[in-house]
């Protein structure tokens, strides 16, 4: 019976890594598709939170990047590194608007401009805690791996 609840829970853990593994790799991947969609529009994001040009080519860039590192995250393969990348690209937008953040309950024109960016701390939240419990990714390309190499 000890048998049959240990791996009950170590295949709950392993769905619960993998369902916010996914999650957030579609929280990626929406962003990094946008910037093939309309680059225009991201150029004119991305100069407008960080105050420098990255020119018509770099949304493309930025955004082939992006679908490697996403691409590794939804299979699980390199966790430490592909994790820790998704993590990375997550701060960077964050602190990009880390001064909204603080003011949540900014009113312009009657509307509440800030209050959605509450989403952006779950989220990186939720990048961190994926980190964190990478090694129990029980059911990523880089645990089955390994586990297909202890067999031999």
């Amino acid at each position: 019976m000890a048998a049959l609840s240990e791996t009950w829970a170590h295949r709950r853990e392993a769905l619960a890594v993998l369902v916010l593994r996914l999650a957030l790799a579609w929280f990626l991947l929406v962003w990094a598709i946008n910037k093939f969609l309309a680059p225009d529009q991201y150029m004119r994001l991305w100069n407008y939170l960080h105050d420098w040009k990255i020119g018509e080519s770099g949304p493309y860039y930025l955004g082939g990047v992006q679908l490697v590192i996403i691409l590794a995250i939804i299979i699980g393969a390199g966790r430490p590194v592909s994790y820790g990348l998704g993590l990375a690209m997550h701060i960077v937008s964050t602190s990009a608007v880390w001064p909204r953040l603080i003011d949540p309950f900014a009113i312009e024109k009657g509307f509440p401009v800030n209050r959605n960016l509450s989403i952006t701390l779950a989220a990186l939240s939720a990048f961190v805690a994926l980190w964190l419990l990478r090694h129990r990714d029980h059911w990523s390309l880089d645990a089955w791996l390994a586990a297909r190499r202890n067999r031999n």
